[in-house]
């Protein structure tokens, strides 16, 4: 809990985390500081877990969620030492939880999606709200747009991995660059791979799952030969099967070749004579991505080569981008694909931006997806918690206390961005809770003048499904850690062979027959 606590909203701190080998990680954001935590006691995995969901599920709220859970437990903590049972306490929260739900929804405000314009302006204000508290914070105006062109290049289904993020180092950041194709990094190439031509236009690309090089022979094969001709026979059907593969790859009409599987020095030099472009080893993703900007098939034989199977675009070149050369295909004619190329200083700052970018994405998508939005800033919280506290009051027994506790505990989040801003928190707190209760149900806290604000007009906005996910998976957290009465540790077993008698030798297998 406190060691993400720091880390919410546009003031957060960063945390730096060192694994058992040295190796740091810099980062602000909740899903992965608990990941890379040792977390040993049960009940914290539990938060880890909801922390890992958020992030799968929408991407961004992942400190929200667990500081929610750990405030639902300590709001509950005093009941509990009271002796009120837990089933109470978890009945109470999940209706409280189901109330919530339901007001969000009520007042969440739906942006019509056939406008485009005002779509995309709705979208460029959710990656910007996400990214504000992130550690390209300043560069959030920059970001949000490319974030949101490259959702927009993908198909219906949104799938993340069509959007490639490659990480080069050296650059500013806004030397940072989307390219709505496919680009990925030159892969290990073979002498004359330089006398290749490095740039085409409309040419036509043959994606293969084919090694183009001599294979090396089985080990314990064997051949038995009488001569020396003999010899030469097997050598020269070992080489005109090469070469029969590489003429059909040349008279089927492509001109650049890539292959998941090596391409060898004869292959290289042979596609260089003939003015061709190919690349080996080239990653599967790479691959399956190139496919689906350029259109074609991945090949398992090149037999038969014909144009339905090959794919194109407007122009392929290869390009020096800091230290590394990295292949373009752009003007892809069907792509539902993009690559987005990350330039910064340090390893640890472009690894950032990279989650930095995902959670942006992901909230993108979903906001597409679900186009209800909520202010942020602490204002739905302050809205659920006054919702919560007024209905609490119209019920009677233990329930209305319970009811209320969970009021209070949603306040953490504006205190919280309060506290590490280094405002007053009690004092915006009570301006939040006098504001609301006038009905301004979208007030929340000011980070820039140290005040409270209208956050919708100020667009700070969410998708409503990244706060419904962050409080159904909190309320779920603490309801299963209250509902365990008693924790039953197994023993270990001695020597691993349990407490039998020791097998004949040793401990593996039954030993050997006498």
């Amino acid at each position: 809990m406190d060691s993400v606590r720091t880390t919410l909203g546009p003031r957060g701190m960063d945390k730096m985390i060192v694994d058992g080998r040295g190796k740091a990680t810099i980062s602000n954001d909740g899903a992965t500081i608990v990941k890379l935590l040792d977390v040993v006691h049960p009940a914290a995995k539990t938060i880890v877990n909801i922390a890992k969901s958020q992030d799968a599920e929408v991407g961004d709220g992942t400190t929200s969620v667990v500081l929610l859970a750990g405030e639902f437990l300590k709001q509950c903590k005093s009941f509990i030492d009271e002796g009120v049972h837990p089933q109470v306490i978890i009945k109470s929260y999940r209706k409280a939880t189901h109330l919530a739900v339901d007001r969000i929804n009520e007042i969440a405000i739906k942006i019509k999606k056939d406008d485009p314009n005002e779509q995309r302006e709705l979208l460029e204000k959710c990656a910007a709200t996400t990214l504000s508290s992130k550690l390209i914070a300043n560069q959030k105006s920059f970001f949000s747009k490319m974030v949101v062109n490259a959702v927009m290049l993908l198909d219906e289904l949104l799938p993340l991995n069509m959007i490639g993020i490659k990480k080069v180092q050296g650059g500013a950041l806004e030397d940072s660059m989307l390219v709505s194709g496919v680009a990925f990094k030159k892969t290990f190439s073979y002498a004359g791979f330089e006398m290749q031509p490095k740039k085409y236009t409309n040419p036509k690309i043959a994606l293969l799952n084919i090694e183009l090089e001599l294979k090396a022979e089985r080990d314990n094969a064997e051949i038995r030969v009488d001569n020396v001709e003999e010899y030469q026979k097997v050598v020269d059907a070992e080489w005109n099967i090469l070469y029969d593969k590489l003429e059909k790859l040349h008279l089927c009409g492509a001109r650049v070749i890539l292959s998941k599987l090596p391409i060898g020095d004869v292959a290289t030099q042979y596609f260089a004579d003939r003015d061709m472009f190919c690349a080996g080893r080239v990653p599967d993703e790479d691959l399956r991505r190139t496919m689906k900007a350029c259109g074609g098939a991945i090949l398992s034989t090149v037999n038969n080569v014909t144009d339905s199977v090959l794919g194109t675009c407007e122009s392929f070149e290869e390009q020096q981008i800091g230290g590394e050369r990295f292949n373009f295909f752009n003007g892809c004619s069907n792509a539902k694909t993009c690559t987005i190329l990350l330039r910064g200083g340090a390893e640890q700052f472009i690894e950032e931006t990279e989650r930095s970018l995902h959670d942006a994405i992901m909230i993108v998508r979903r906001a597409i997806k679900n186009d209800a939005v909520v202010a942020g800033g602490g204002a739905i919280e302050m809205e659920l918690s006054k919702y919560l506290r007024d209905y609490s009051r119209t019920i009677a027994g233990k329930e209305q206390l319970l009811i209320s506790a969970m009021a209070k505990a949603l306040e953490i989040i504006p205190r919280q961005l309060c506290d590490n801003a280094g405002f007053d928190a009690t004092n915006i707190l009570n301006k939040l809770r006098q504001k609301h209760a006038q009905g301004e149900k979208w007030y929340g806290v000011d980070i820039n003048n140290e005040d409270i604000a209208d956050n919708f007009a100020a667009c700070v906005w969410e998708p409503a499904v990244v706060k419904i996910n962050a409080l159904v998976a909190a309320s779920e957290a603490a309801c299963v850690i209250l509902s365990v009465d008693e924790t039953i540790k197994a023993p270990k077993s001695q020597g691993g062979g349990g407490s039998g008698p020791p097998v004949p030798g040793g401990r593996r297998g039954m030993g050997r027959p006498h």
